[in-house]
């Protein structure tokens, strides 16, 4: 059965839009502008099978796209990301409707069609007509020849499909199922397979495909969480408090520069995610401490940690580059910060800093497949060998890291995926290989209960928030 159509009013994200199947015909389309989109879009995609970060690429193409309309713009950041993020069932369609699979279409074409059949399937204020007549036309300007007459019977035989019966064909067995309908490697699936029942992750990977919210912190030593409220209501920004989060807004609508918000330039806020936020809490820094961010580019949670010091102290805040140590710095100036100290240096040899530190925070460099919403392109360039890479790296920053904490100190392990290989083996590998290292569970008043091992883990699906993981170790 085919789910509920959308009104055609409603604008369908990129990320979370469900498939349809009838349009309101009274849609109507600027075919000129919207052409130039798809073709901005069409280039976007081009370059990223090419190797292209889709965020870069896209920021690039519409800033060289001064002539289009917000509108447009808009867009065209919809084709990109959506088409990136639903490439596995996209690529499932071409199966179907094509004589030759998607794996062996010349690349232009593949290109084509994924953003003509994403745009069937997942968008509601674009008319059938349209999305056929806009993206045949972006094949004759690509010089496709008869190619686009295979664009127009595809297309047009998915539109007849589909208004009796949803058209796409699942696989049978469940992690391809459940990667073909969602969009996702399989590796992937079978990771939280591993870890959920089949419903959860299905529950998952329908959270990762929907629009990221924009989270706030605020600073609390500035205004409490009902002031800044107030005054972003004030102002006609909604926005809402997050559960278990103590210094968290999160607008439930958004659009335009955050820089134009209230209090961006007085800097009593920071963009953070609200599972981000709940690492400088786990970490309970006190006033006076000698702190260390390991990996703290763009300075993030250095700023959070100093502001729960109340600036009294010193915070290291580390990166292995000049560009992303200018950025925490940057940072400091707008938020008004007097205790962190940017340090560029190498995390897995800072010998300087050995017992030196009361607490280490250790955000270590990780797959990042708990942050999968805003990276459309990150499920396709993760892979088995490259979380490998990343256990060694985050296991000779532990190593290194370690060494920096005084007797009696506090190290937080944190990441922003939910690879059990970059989590919970870790600690326990650290456990094992560190004598005089104890797991330290948060106490009743941290807003996420640790699981029964003692560290913290949070399922999007769940809190509502982006995938995160971490753990509490103190040094006997």
């Amino acid at each position: 059965m085919l789910p509920p159509n959308h009104s055609s009013s409603q604008q369908a994200h990129s990320s979370g839009a469900t498939p349809k199947t009838a349009r309101s015909k009274t849609a109507q389309s600027k075919t000129a502008q919207s052409k130039t989109a798809r073709q901005i879009a069409f280039e976007a995609l081009r370059a990223i099978d090419r190797g292209a970060f889709a965020d870069v690429v896209l920021d690039r193409q519409l800033n060289q796209a001064q002539q289009l309309s917000a509108q447009d713009k808009g867009l065209a950041t919809e084709l990109v990301y959506g088409t990136v993020r639903r490439r596995r069932t996209l690529d499932a369609l071409i199966d179907q409707f094509g004589k030759r699979p998607a794996s062996k279409q010349q690349a232009d074409l593949l290109q084509i069609l994924r953003l003509g059949f994403y745009q069937l399937r997942y968008l509601t204020h674009v008319p059938d007509h349209a999305v056929v007549d806009t993206t045949v036309q972006l094949a004759k300007a690509q010089r496709l020849g008869k190619l686009s007459g295979v664009v127009n019977g595809m297309l047009r035989q998915y539109i007849r499909d589909a208004a009796t019966a949803d058209p796409l064909k699942l696989p049978t067995q469940p992690t391809a199922r459940l990667g073909t309908l969602h969009s996702y490697p399989d590796w992937i699936v079978r990771v939280w397979q591993t870890m959920l029942p089949d419903s959860e992750v299905d529950a998952l990977c329908d959270w990762f495909n929907q629009p990221p919210k924009l989270d706030l912190r605020i600073n609390l030593r500035q205004h409490s969480l009902g002031e800044a409220e107030s005054i972003f209501e004030a102002a006609g920004v909604a926005v809402e408090q997050v559960p278990a989060v103590p210094s968290a807004l999160r607008l439930k609508a958004h659009s335009g520069a955050v820089t134009q918000l209230p209090g961006y330039a007085e800097g009593w806020w920071a963009v953070q995610d609200s599972s981000a936020q709940l690492v400088a809490y786990l970490m309970d820094p006190q006033p006076g401490e000698t702190v260390i961010d390991a990996c703290a580019a763009p300075g993030g949670k250095s700023l959070h940690i100093a502001e729960l010091m109340g600036n009294e102290g010193i915070v290291w805040s580390c990166d292995r580059t000049a560009s992303r140590t200018k950025k925490i710095q940057q940072n400091i100036d707008r938020l008004g910060s007097t205790c962190v100290r940017p340090l560029m240096c190498d995390s897995r040899n800072q010998p300087n800093f050995v017992n030196r530190a009361d607490r280490v925070l250790l955000d270590v460099p990780c797959s990042g497949i708990g942050t999968l919403n805003r990276h459309a392109d990150a499920r396709w360039r993760q892979t088995p060998d490259s979380v490998k890479d990343l256990v060694t790296l985050q296991r000779e920053l532990l190593s290194h890291a370690a060494t920096w904490v005084k007797p009696g100190g506090v190290m937080v392990y944190s990441t922003c995926t939910l690879h059990p290989d970059e989590n919970e083996a870790q600690i326990q590998w650290f456990l094992a290989q560190h004598e005089g290292w104890q797991l330290v569970p948060p106490d009743a008043s941290f807003g996420i209960s640790p699981t029964e091992d003692g560290w913290v883990k949070v399922w999007p699906h769940r809190q509502n928030m982006n995938g995160f993981f971490m753990a509490k170790l103190r040094r006997s």
